[in-house]
């Protein structure tokens, strides 16, 4: 059952990606002489992950807590999340604003779903390669000048365990050299939504919280270490708040189907 229900998931996540697309591109058309913060194909985008995630048999997705005010406008902010799924984007994208994507390069080849992350705007980066750092960077740095958030993973990739990865500087240099704010958010519950190296999904309930601003202002590049340690001390105290939830809204639903 588990296999087929899978494959039912897989099915409807691509063909929700494929009709995204070409509503995406429509958008992308009539909206492109006004909209060249891609506002509007980004967030049809996000929330095709939204609809892909409510038809999901498996999860149950939602945000925990306060959304702060000034998160419902652009605005120039570095938003960093721990790591645990290729489930997250999907979890972390009911947040209710636009921001721009640093996601691997190889997501982009994938048909649809690359193509819609082109069309909002996200940016690539290849893994291990310093020049395609550097110019994601850049790229990151175009869209905070513009007053557009972006998203980035600090760990660089998932976590196998429980236990958050060392946390990388570009996410910390990119937010001092802009001037920007660091936001704080934790995701919980998502490892066990799609696990690493599996192609099977899972009963999940994952939540996604948000954390308090940290101004860069008056920090220099000396101050990364300082700043990492500052996100990484939210990251595990949102996510700890969240734990407890997570598990319980697992633990209700396999209450409620074994009864």
């Amino acid at each position: 059952m588990n296999a087929l229900l899978s494959i039912w998931t897989w099915f409807e996540i691509g063909l929700m990606s494929l009709v995204g697309f070409f509503i995406q591109l429509a958008l992308a058309v009539v909206t492109w002489p006004f909209d060249r913060r891609k506002v509007i194909t980004g967030r049809c985008f996000r929330l095709v992950a939204v609809v892909s995630s409510k038809l999901t048999p498996y999860w149950d997705f939602a945000v925990h807590g306060p959304v702060p005010e000034r998160m419902r406008k652009p605005n120039r902010t570095v938003v960093v999340s721990n790591h645990e799924s290729n489930a997250d984007p999907f979890l972390i994208s009911f947040l209710p604003w636009e921001m721009k994507w640093l996601g691997k390069a190889s997501l982009f080849k994938i048909p649809a779903v690359g193509w819609s992350m082109w069309l909002a705007g996200d940016i690539p980066v290849t893994r291990g390669d310093q020049g395609s750092a550097k110019g994601a960077m850049a790229q990151c740095a175009k869209w905070l000048a513009k007053g557009m958030p972006v998203m980035i993973f600090p760990e660089g990739t998932r976590s196998k365990t429980e236990e958050l990865l060392p946390f990388k500087d570009g996410a910390f240099r990119l937010a001092i050299e802009t001037g920007s704010d660091v936001l704080p958010i934790a995701v919980s519950g998502t490892r066990k939504a799609l696990p690493k190296h599996s192609w099977r999904f899972a009963r999940s309930r994952a939540l996604v919280t948000v954390g308090t601003p940290i101004s860069t202002q008056g920090m220099t590049l000396a101050d990364v270490e300082r700043l990492k340690g500052l996100a990484r001390e939210q990251i595990l105290a949102l996510r700890a708040s969240l734990v407890p939830l997570s598990s319980a809204g697992q633990g209700e639903k396999e209450g409620a189907r074994a009864a």
